[in-house]
């Protein structure tokens, strides 16, 4: 895989309009003065409407990012992610509610 390196200013979101929040762990490499995102870092997702259609309705909102693909080749003390890699929006009970959607990133860096 290959792509634009995703920072901790990237626009991740949620196939629900929730918005993604990186928190590094990463606090050495950098990509167009930010913080490389890797696979370790913490990606908070807050403002997911998902409901789920239950009788009464359930509010099931995406919470976190798992990712399934990560770069292959480039590390900054864990796996680097990219336009490429994948990962999935999982709920607070653990099941996946769809993939991430990766808006923007810096077009400075590339990793694969």
């Amino acid at each position: 895989m290959a792509g634009n390196t995703l920072t901790v200013a990237s626009e991740l979101s949620c196939p629900h309009g929730g918005t993604v929040t990186i928190t590094p762990s990463n606090t050495k490499a950098k990509a167009d003065g930010d913080f490389i995102a890797t696979a370790a870092d913490t990606f908070t997702i807050s403002g997911c409407p998902f409901t789920l259609p239950t009788t009464p309705p359930t509010p099931s909102p995406c919470i976190t990012v798992q990712w399934l693909v990560t770069d292959e080749m480039v590390q900054a003390g864990a796996p680097t992610l990219s336009m490429s890699s994948q990962g999935l929006c999982i709920s607070a009970l653990g099941p996946p509610q769809g993939p991430v959607i990766i808006s923007s990133t810096q077009t400075k860096v590339s990793s694969k």
